[in-house]
C-alpha cells in the first residue's frame, strides 16, 4: 500500500474521531470559561479533555506529516493545519473539514459548489466567533478598564468584528484580547470575502443562463 492509500485509509478511520474531538474541546473550554462556581474536580475533567483532544489533533498531525515525506516542507504546504495544532482557538473548524469528509464518503456532495462554500463559510464563520468570543470573555472579564463585562458583550462585539462593521461601544484592552481581535478581524474579511464572492459568482452564472435561454437559437 502506498503512502496516498495508508494516508485515505487514516482519514477514514479517524475522521469522526477527528469531529468529536473538536466539539468536545470547544463544549469543554465552553464549560470553563462560562461556568459559575465549578468546582476543582471538573475543572481538571475539563482540562483533561481538552488535552485529550489536542492529542488527538497532534497524532492525526504527525500521521500526515510522516505519510507525506516532505519533512519541513510539510509545515508551510498545510499551513492551515498546523495553525490548527497550535491555536486553541482554531481548532473547532475541524468540524468543517470533517462535515466536507463525511459528505464526500457518501458520494458526491448534494450542494453545488456556490453554495457549498457559502454553507462552509458560514459555518466557519460561525464556529470560530463562539470559540472567539469565548476567548476574549476570558481575557477580559475583570481586566482593569475593560468594557466586556458579559458573555453577551463579547459575542456583541465578535459579530461587529467579523463583519468588520466595528461599532466601538465595546473594545477589548487587555493584551491577548487584542491579539484575538486581530485574528478575528482577518478571518472575517477573508471568511465573509469567500461568501460575497460566491453568492456574486452564483448569481452571474444564474444571469448568464437566463441570457442564453432567452436568446434566439443563432444569434
Amino acid at each position: 500500500m502506498d503512502d496516498d492509500s495508508r494516508k485515505a485509509a487514516w482519514e477514514q478511520r479517524t475522521g469522526m474521531l477527528l469531529g468529536v474531538a473538536s466539539v468536545l474541546f470547544l463544549a469543554m473550554y465552553a464549560v470553563l470559561v462560562l461556568a459559575k462556581d465549578l468546582s476543582e474536580g471538573r475543572q481538571d475533567l475539563c482540562l483533561a479533555v481538552i488535552l485529550a483532544a489536542w492529542a488527538v489533533f497532534a497524532v492525526d498531525y504527525a500521521v500526515h506529516w510522516r505519510l507525506s515525506g516532505q519533512r519541513l516542507r510539510f509545515v508551510r504546504t498545510h499551513w492551515l493545519d498546523t495553525l490548527v495544532l497550535v491555536l486553541p482557538l482554531l481548532r473547532p473548524l475541524r468540524i468543517v473539514r470533517v462535515y466536507e469528509a463525511v459528505q464526500r464518503r457518501h458520494g458526491q456532495p448534494r450542494l453545488a459548489l456556490h453554495a457549498r462554500v457559502i454553507v462552509y463559510a458560514t459555518l466557519s464563520v460561525s464556529l470560530l466567533g463562539f470559540a472567539g468570543a469565548l476567548a476574549v470573555y476570558q481575557q477580559e472579564r475583570g481586566a482593569p478598564g475593560a468594557s466586556i463585562h458579559t458573555f453577551g458583550d463579547s459575542l456583541w462585539w465578535t459579530c461587529s468584528t467579523l463583519t468588520t462593521v466595528g461599532y466601538g461601544d465595546v473594545v477589548p484592552v487587555t493584551p491577548l484580547g487584542r491579539v484575538i481581535a486581530v485574528g478575528l478581524m482577518a478571518c472575517g474579511v477573508a471568511l465573509l470575502g469567500a461568501v460575497t464572492g460566491s453568492f456574486s459568482a452564483w448569481l452571474l452564472q444564474v444571469f448568464s443562463e437566463q441570457e442564453d435561454e432567452e436568446r434566439p437559437p443563432g444569434s
